[in-house]
């Protein structure tokens, strides 16, 4: 059975330490391919020199909303430069917090969408990172930019709305730890919405990992629990999906 993880943070400070041990530790479990993402000038670049130094990982370059702060004015140009690097598969994380920040909602918007428009120039899609801002994401998508090659609603917060608009739109749903948490109460509903052929599984790792190793350090070798939880809900061999999904993986970001 192969996995895929679609978006991890190897470029994290939480991987210095033993970074090379754990890739090599993910490479001997399974997983095929693993998507690291940028969400910082910084991180993007480190990014793509984490995935040149492997076969099986790319890369996303992009300024997430929460770190917009300080932001450099050619950071457009820096990101257009990062992105014409071959392991570049999308621009992202990119999109709107209002969770972390609510004073600067415009500056967020303006990024996001300067960001949408640069996909749109270089024919890439986007990774979306979207919390307690529905509805000004949906709002830009369907009425201020139009996002040429689409792209993914990463760790998709559990919002009907969300789900039915980004569907609607064209976008992947892409699920990581929290539909596997005891508390998740609409996981179930919301993994059920999502045909089959438009979902995808990350990680996020470090961050947010499933039950049962919920509180520890997560890695790309604990997808295989967020693929668990969608075949169960999917009433579906776990093969089936996992088969799937390196499928939509391979749609949507063109790998191989």
């Amino acid at each position: 059975m192969k996995l895929i993880d679609t978006h991890s943070h190897y470029n994290d400070e939480k991987f210095d330490n033993d970074r090379d041990e754990v890739i090599q530790n993910i490479t001997n479990s399974g997983i095929t391919t693993i998507i690291n993402a940028g969400y910082s000038l910084e991180s993007s670049k480190r990014a793509i020199e984490i995935a040149n130094n492997y076969d099986f990982m790319y890369a996303t370059v992009g300024v997430s909303p929460n770190d917009i702060e300080n932001l450099e004015n050619n950071y457009i140009e820096q990101i257009k430069e990062m992105a014409k690097e071959q392991k570049v598969i999308a621009i992202g994380e990119i999109g709107l917090d209002y969770y972390w920040n609510k004073e600067n909602k415009e500056t967020q918007k303006e990024i996001f969408i300067k960001q949408v428009e640069l996909a749109n120039q270089l024919g890439l899609p986007i990774v979306i990172h979207t919390r307690d801002a529905v509805m000004d994401t949906i709002d830009i998508l369907k009425n201020k930019v139009n996002c040429n090659k689409k792209g993914v609603f990463h760790c998709c917060p559990l919002n009907t709305e969300l789900i039915k608009e980004g569907l609607k739109l064209g976008f992947y749903i892409s699920f990581a730890g929290p539909i596997t948490f005891k508390n998740s109460k609409n996981a179930e509903e919301i993994v059920k919405m999502v045909p089959i052929d438009r979902i995808l599984t990350e990680t996020d790792s470090p961050y947010l990992s499933p039950e049962p190793v919920r509180g520890t350090r997560n890695d790309s070798r604990n997808i295989k629990y967020i693929a668990q939880k969608i075949a169960q809900i999917k009433n579906m061999p776990i093969e089936n999906i996992a088969e799937q999904i390196q499928k939509n993986a391979k749609t949507i970001f063109k790998i191989t």
